[in-house]
């Protein structure tokens, strides 16, 4: 069985019907308004609802952060690149392709910034790295639900077939020539962040066509990751925003 808690990670994902959902378990003791909508809407949708305590929901997330809702639901369904480069919301393509996160609290983070910033999917690998598991969907706020998620074998390979269909890759690295924002996002383009502490590998970045940087003032050489994900996508968005105006 597969567990997703939170109740907007719950309530996104109804509203996306991604998932299968076996049932949801609420926890007796919350009445509010938030709750009774999340009811509603299982009942619209004929999944079943179950009210538990907070030790058994606890038992069923493996935390107590699940805000008295547990629903039971079947794994999250990935996607090829092929259905993220299709999935093109604007003028210009914007994916995001990640190179190893390791932090579900950081992905989470960055899936909810992408659907934010209106990215057509983003790209992870299969090994070495975190999937969409419960608490990624949490930290997300239910975004993970939304944006079509890509798992590859090879990140660097990824890249090579991106540019094969004229999207241009920027990766984000310290040693970046150029600034972030001095980049024209006018264009096709994959953002590359790397892993945590190990930024992109040397293969993957040598595979970029633009290595940009975010200047760092302090004593500190670089951001959070997912701090880092916000403030290169949101650059994108505002020179896009600029140009339709």
């Amino acid at each position: 069985m597969n567990y997703i808690y939170g109740i907007n990670s719950v309530i996104e994902a109804l509203k996306a019907r991604g998932r299968t959902f076996a049932w949801v378990a609420v926890a007796k003791e919350r009445h509010d308004l938030r709750l009774q909508r999340l009811v509603e809407e299982c009942r619209k949708q004929g999944v079943a609802v179950r009210v538990e305590s907070r030790a058994e929901l606890d038992r069923m997330a493996g935390n107590n952060a699940h805000q008295g809702v547990v629903a039971v639901t079947s794994a999250k369904q990935y996607n090829n690149l092929e259905d993220v480069i299709a999935a093109k919301r604007g003028q210009h393509s914007l994916i995001v392709v990640l190179d190893g996160i390791e932090d579900p609290h950081n992905l989470g983070a960055i899936l909810r910034t992408a659907d934010a910033c209106g990215a057509d999917g983003v790209v992870i690998p299969e090994r070495r790295a975190v999937g969409i598991t419960a608490t990624v969907t949490k930290a997300s706020a239910g975004a993970s639900e939304h944006l079509p998620v890509a798992k590859v074998t090879n990140i660097a390979r990824t890249i090579e077939e991106l540019k094969e269909k004229n999207v241009w890759t920027v990766g984000l690295d310290e040693r970046g020539p150029k600034t972030y924002d001095a980049m024209n996002y006018n264009m096709d383009c994959a953002i590359v962040l790397g892993a945590e502490g190990k930024g992109l590998h040397d293969l993957v970045a040598r595979k970029c066509d633009f290595l940009v940087s975010i200047p760092m003032l302090g004593k500190v050489p670089s951001l959070n990751v997912s701090v880092a994900a916000g403030v290169v996508l949101y650059e994108v968005v505002r020179q896009r925003r600029k140009k339709s105006e």
